[in-house]
C-alpha cells in the first residue's frame, strides 16, 4: 500500500504520521485480497483558522472503486481516527458486496401468529 499523507502545518508532521501508520497498518489487514502496488492511500490535514478544529480528509484508491471521508475533532488525533473508522467501515462493507454477502444471508425463519 502506498502512503501519502500531506499538511499545511510541520508541527503537526510527527504526531500525524505515528497515528496515520498506526491506522495504516491497521487497514492493510483488510486489504491483503488487493495486489499492494494498486493500493493508494491519501491523506490531507488542515485546521479550521476560526473555528479551531481540525479536518482530516482521507482517500483510499482501490482497483474496484475509491473510498473517501473526512474526520473532523478539536485534536489532531481524534480527527485521524474518525476519518479512518470512516474508512475502514466503507472497506468492510465493499468487500462484503465483493464477496457477495448479501447474496448469501440466511432469511429467518417466519414466527406464528397464534
Amino acid at each position: 500500500m502506498k502512503l501519502t499523507i500531506s499538511s499545511k502545518n510541520v508541527e503537526w508532521r510527527e504526531p500525524l504520521d505515528r497515528v496515520t501508520n498506526l491506522r495504516a497498518g491497521k487497514l492493510s489487514k483488510l486489504l491483503k485480497h488487493f495486489q499492494p502496488d494498486l493500493v493508494q492511500l491519501h491523506g490531507c490535514m488542515e485546521k479550521h483558522p476560526r473555528k479551531g478544529e481540525y479536518r482530516f480528509s482521507l482517500s483510499l484508491s482501490l482497483p474496484t472503486m475509491s473510498l473517501h471521508s473526512t474526520g473532523t475533532a478539536p485534536s489532531v488525533r481524534s480527527a485521524v481516527s474518525l476519518a479512518f473508522e470512516e474508512v475502514e467501515s466503507q472497506l468492510k462493507r465493499h468487500l462484503e458486496l465483493l464477496r457477495r454477502d448479501h447474496h448469501w444471508k440466511r432469511r429467518r425463519p417466519r414466527v406464528a401468529v397464534a
